[in-house]
């Protein structure tokens, strides 16, 4: 009983938590939404805000499928040149809402803000760009793609969450899926190395910009 009670009383503090900070930060997007895209926005961003407080009280384990599967149903796969007229943009999460689409970048960033924002630790997430095996494991045919990795433990096998999958799945049932670096907020890794390389803030310029953009959109990541 008092495993239950305590594990109840962590999901209390998580749901406090998100109405305390997190629902203001969720309301300063919405003001961000309307000066930027309009009504339309703002009705996509109120959308978001109530999955992430109903969110809030799950175990990490089903915040990530909650994430997943909110953003692979809601969002269309588009390619930067018909959004945005550029052939590699990086959006922010209130973009990727307000436009109703993005590509494989956007996902995993939408996923990975949001995660962080209900309480997820860095250190259990990395976004991490791939080889895509295209027909499957087998295919010589490969193309360019990024995920976001959950890791329980940090030195684990991640959970892959995919635009092109619903289903979250261990990285070791992807085998179409090839390693080339990974990043979050504090390092750069290369392929599936455990220690951190460099500054991911240092190597990539665009996630540099994606951060500044989304602070000025009212993201805060979480500790």
């Amino acid at each position: 009983m008092s495993g239950v009670l305590s594990r109840s009383l962590l999901l209390l503090t998580a749901l406090l938590a998100f109405c305390l900070q997190g629902a203001p930060q969720v309301e300063r997007i919405v003001n961000a939404a309307a000066q930027a895209y309009g009504a339309g926005a703002v009705a996509a961003v109120r959308a978001w805000g109530e999955m992430m407080e109903g969110a809030a009280a799950l175990s990490d384990e089903r915040k990530i499928r909650r994430i997943n599967g909110f953003f692979n149903q809601r969002i269309a796969f588009e390619d930067d040149k018909t959004l945005w007229g550029q052939s590699d943009f990086w959006a922010t999460p209130l973009d990727t809402l307000a436009r109703g689409g993005g590509d494989c970048e956007d996902f995993a960033i939408a996923k990975y803000v949001s995660l962080r924002m209900l309480g997820v630790a860095d250190d259990k997430l990395r976004l991490i760009y791939v080889r895509a095996k295209i027909g499957g494991p087998h295919s010589t045919i490969s193309q360019a793609h990024m995920v976001l990795g959950y890791y329980a433990d940090p030195g684990g096998e991640p959970q892959v969450l995919d635009n092109l999958i619903d289903e979250v799945q261990p990285a070791s049932r992807r085998r179409d899926l090839v390693p080339i670096f990974s990043f979050n907020a504090d390092g750069l890794w290369a392929g599936g190395a455990t220690a951190s390389a460099a500054s991911a803030t240092a190597r990539l310029s665009r996630w540099r910009d994606v951060l500044a953009r989304m602070k000025a959109h009212g993201f805060e990541l979480g500790n």
